[in-house]
């Protein structure tokens, strides 16, 4: 009994090793920074989740290579796939706008970290690390001073139809200095309706509604 107990502490396999320890050490403090970033944002998967799926990638992956006698990679391929089920959750569509594309690839690159400290590249999953937070950093801001720039707004006019169409409007859009891509025409019963896709800076947008609320022909204008 105490020779079968002394091969049992002497087996490597079955406690948790220092190399092994550091790995998920590494993977929480990689993981947790992502997370934190994302918490701060208040996404629906913040720093314990990001924690999570970080630490059972990597446990995934240590598994694979102890537990996987002929093939180290079937556990860890299989990662991959699960972790796609955990994303499509955090994906919202609300109206005409879907939300939570950006949380979802978090995800799907957390669990990608997670896998690389498991298996030994901590330099790779450190770099990776590195380029996501100065992406979920930096293209917030970047996407502000775009969006500013190029807001886009749809416009819906409904109107009497006296013998010309709505391309009038247009040289409005134009004046204004927003590029309108024209949507859907239609005539019905004498009244034409016709819509239009405008970018443009959020000012000249505003100028523009002002511009076409002093116009009495106009039944209905949708912005």
């Amino acid at each position: 009994m105490g020779r079968e107990f002394l091969e049992f502490l002497g087996d490597n396999n079955k406690f948790l090793t220092t190399a092994e320890l550091n790995k998920f050490l590494l993977t929480i403090f990689l993981c947790g920074l992502i997370g934190a970033e994302r918490e701060y944002r208040s996404k629906s998967a913040g720093l314990k989740t990001m924690i999570m799926i970080g630490l059972g990638s990597a446990l995934f992956t240590v598994l694979s290579v102890k537990i996987g006698d002929v093939s180290h990679d079937r556990i860890a391929a299989n990662i991959v796939t699960g972790i796609g089920f955990l994303g499509a959750g955090v994906i919202f569509k609300d109206e005409n706008r879907v939300t939570g594309l950006t949380t979802a690839c978090v995800i799907w690159i957390v669990a990608a970290i997670g896998m690389a400290v498991g298996s030994g590249y901590f330099i790779q999953a450190i770099g990776v690390t590195a380029v996501v937070l100065l992406s979920l950093l930096i293209f917030p801001y970047i996407e502000n001073v775009a969006e500013r720039r190029f807001t886009k707004r749809t416009y819906r006019i409904v109107k009497k139809y006296q013998n010309k169409d709505l391309d009038n409007y247009e040289l409005i859009f134009k004046q204004h200095k927003l590029k309108a891509i024209r949507g859907k025409h239609q005539l019905a019963n004498g009244i034409i309706t016709g819509t239009w896709d405008a970018i443009g800076s959020p000012l000249k947008h505003h100028e523009f509604v002002e511009t076409m609320l002093q116009d009495e022909s106009i039944i209905e204008f949708d912005f």
